[in-house]
């Protein structure tokens, strides 16, 4: 099963205003479409929905996005530019890690982890606090599993004269070719994950719906309208590839809306008749 994975980010009815300035800023950048509800964009060549949700959901520190810059001035210039009326995490500087690295909070209130390494690469972080802290490796491996063509490149432990040994200190993976970060974060922190960061997952059919519904929600816990968490507490969104076809349909779509509101797991064939 080769699905499409990309991240949904949870706006406040300002997912175009927040593409626009992420495309300004990243080369190789581009919006790919532009409805009431949805904004997707592309940023390198991945694949990014903005969400225009309402209120109802905030995003937080807990999913951030890595980037990987080429150079010190590359790094400088992106790291600038999303810090223009947000607030610094981590200021801009030279970390064990990375000549240049730095964290910040735009003004949308996405964060961002950006880095000088060896390549342009461009990906969601997981930080797993509180009560999901030392989880971390265990999501990866079940992520890892549920996917097809998937692996771990990366899983550095933090070592055993530390506090947190075998928690993680830096993973790096990739579910069905999909690349994602995964760390355990120490300490007290104020959040957790929550619905503003989701993973959507395009499925072809009816069968690989159910699939993912099935292994994804095992232990968490099903929403509306194709959401569900899984036991980590990741928010995840199963909806069929044909759904963006039958929502630009003007003559279907308001019909497809209602049918998919009344559902948790998507039904293809009832929103194909819809």
């Amino acid at each position: 099963m080769n699905n499409t994975i990309h991240p949904c980010i949870w706006f406040d009815g300002n997912a175009i205003e927040a593409a626009t300035f992420y495309c300004d800023i990243f080369s190789n950048s581009k919006i790919t479409a532009d409805t009431p509800m949805v904004v997707n964009f592309e940023i390198w060549g991945k694949k990014i929905m903005g969400l225009n949700g309402g209120p109802m959901f905030k995003i937080n520190p807990s999913i951030s996005i890595f980037v990987n810059c080429k150079t010190v001035e590359q790094t400088t210039e992106i790291y600038n530019r999303l810090a223009e009326d947000g607030a610094p995490l981590m200021a801009l500087g030279k970390y064990d890690w990375s000549e240049c690295y730095g964290w910040t909070k735009d003004k949308f209130g996405l964060t961002w982890q950006i880095m000088q390494g060896a390549e342009e690469k461009i990906c969601p972080s997981l930080l797993f606090t509180g009560e999901k802290f030392g989880k971390a490796e265990a999501a990866i491996k079940f992520y890892t599993s549920v996917f097809d063509n998937s692996n771990i490149d990366v899983l550095q432990l933090y070592p055993n004269e530390t506090p947190f040994a075998g928690k993680v200190l830096f993973s790096e993976s990739k579910v069905n070719q999909f690349n994602l970060i995964a760390m355990d974060g120490p300490g007290e922190h104020a959040f957790v994950f929550n619905e503003a960061v989701s993973f959507v997952v395009e499925c072809q059919n009816q069968e690989e719906i159910d699939y993912y519904w099935n292994k994804l929600s095992e232990g968490g816990q099903e929403s509306q309208c194709g959401w569900l968490k899984d036991q980590f507490g990741i928010s995840w969104q199963i909806v069929p590839a044909i759904l963006g076809k039958l929502m630009s349909d003007p003559e279907k779509a308001s019909r497809v809306v209602q049918a998919f509101m009344q559902m948790k797991k998507f039904d293809i064939e009832k929103l194909i008749q819809a």
